[in-house]
């Protein structure tokens, strides 16, 4: 059934202001817990899980097949037991479309998955045919795929080129300790992109009590039980980067309590993107102090409006901040050069081509290339900027819309898919 969409009329406040948000839990985070929960020899508790579009369709999805989950206040318990196979609605969540496969692979029966008519033209085959190497029935190369679960698989070695995401060695990791052999994953492509996503992975699966090898190409995933236990979710720091680029494109001060001083996530990059982009950028404790120890909160200021200055910027380990950071450089004084993102090509839409669209809709300079932006000044006026039901490119507009006036963002609800009320945390923000 097809979804209306919502014209919001993105806030115009090109005024200095000051304020506090605070960002819900990672989904990058969430979603990795609940898989490992799945397989795992007995329940495991998750604290501050996000609840979004993306989260709840992989609960839903596991929950199909046979997880058990209960909801105490920001606890979420999940209980395993033998997995069934299932119909998957996985939407346009490419953690869902691209984990749940792996789980589907220790299920007892058929696991058919599907999504949103966007989710089709996401590359998923990769990780289908890395799963065929270790012994796994699938049928189907993207979605719409069934994969024919037998509550077991041989696993080994298994190559794959993972450079259009690495989503694909991430779904493999987290499911490579119940192969019967386990699993040795070997990216045999050029660039592998978000390897702090892979990072992340890793740690996780090793703070389930599972022994994982690895190094800049090859994994080794040992096999053994993966540990149930509980899992604190930290601030989601993607989601939280449109509300300091807010700051930074005002002249206003954001802070956000509870920023992690030691993460895997690629959204901690925005620090030192927004310092070198003029912003003044602080990590402080609650006592004041700089430290690495306790509760942190992280505060930006931005320059004076029009002193915000471009950047040259390799992204390919950070490219889910291109949206933030291509919205930041159509504002700036000078231009930006951003590269090594080809793989957004593939994302929720083809960013590169809708950031480049959107920008020079409004009056921008954006010029796309293969592998990245370039950005230069040009003065911007209103009009509707596009979300492409991404939820990044909506926040993207949100952005541009501070200092722009008359900016109308095309289906800001996208921002659900990560960040359920965007469009209200972002009218408070602003009051303060």
């Amino acid at each position: 059934m097809a979804r209306m969409t919502q014209l919001w009329p993105a806030p115009f406040h090109p005024e200095p202001f000051t304020s506090t948000v605070v960002v819900p839990g990672s989904k990058s985070i969430t979603n990795r817990a609940y898989v490992l929960a799945a397989l795992a020899a007995e329940p495991s508790t998750l604290i501050g899980a996000l609840r979004s579009r993306d989260t709840d369709l992989m609960q839903g999805a596991l929950e199909a097949m046979g997880v058990a989950f209960s909801t105490e206040g920001d606890r979420v318990t999940a209980t395993p037991g033998q997995l069934t196979g299932a119909a998957i609605d996985c939407g346009l969540a490419g953690t869902v479309m691209r984990f749940i496969p792996a789980v589907a692979a220790f299920a007892d029966g058929d696991v058919h998955v599907d999504g949103d008519e966007q989710a089709r033209v996401r590359p998923v085959g990769t990780v289908l045919d890395a799963l065929r190497s270790a012994g796994v029935a699938v049928n189907g190369d993207a979605l719409p795929y069934t994969v024919h679960g037998t509550g077991s698989a041989k696993g080994g070695r298994v190559e794959m080129d993972a450079s259009k995401s690495s989503q694909f060695v991430s779904a493999l990791l987290l499911a490579g300790a119940r192969f019967r052999d386990g699993l040795h994953i070997v990216h045999t492509g050029d660039r592998l992109p978000s390897a702090p996503h892979i990072e992340m992975t890793v740690e996780m699966v090793r703070e389930a009590g599972v022994r994982v090898d690895s190094s800049a190409t090859e994994w080794t995933v040992h096999p053994g039980p993966i540990a149930g236990g509980t899992w604190v979710i930290e601030p989601d720091l993607s989601n939280a980067t449109p509300f300091l680029a807010a700051a930074a494109v005002t002249g206003g001060t954001v802070s956000l309590p509870h920023w992690p001083t030691k993460t895997t996530q690629a959204g901690d990059a925005i620090r030192e993107i927004l310092e070198r982009m003029g912003c003044d950028v602080r990590l402080e404790s609650n006592s004041g102090e700089k430290g690495d120890d306790g509760d942190t909160t992280l505060t930006v200021t931005g320059p004076p409006r029009g002193e915000l200055t471009g950047i040259e910027l390799d992204m390919g380990d950070i490219g889910e901040l291109t949206p933030t950071v291509a919205a930041l450089a159509a504002q700036a004084s000078t231009p930006s050069v951003l590269t090594g993102i080809a793989h957004l090509r593939g994302h929720e839409t083809d960013r590169l081509a809708a950031l480049s669209t959107e920008i020079n809709g409004l009056g921008g300079q954006c010029e796309e290339r293969a592998d990245g932006l370039k950005i230069s000044p040009a003065p911007l006026h209103g009009g509707t900027w596009h979300s492409y039901a991404d939820h990044r490119m909506a926040t993207a507009g949100a952005i541009v819309g501070l200092t722009t006036e008359n900016v109308v963002v095309e289906d800001i609800g996208t921002t659900a898919k990560t960040l359920p009320g965007f469009d209200t945390m972002w009218t408070d923000m602003l009051h303060g």
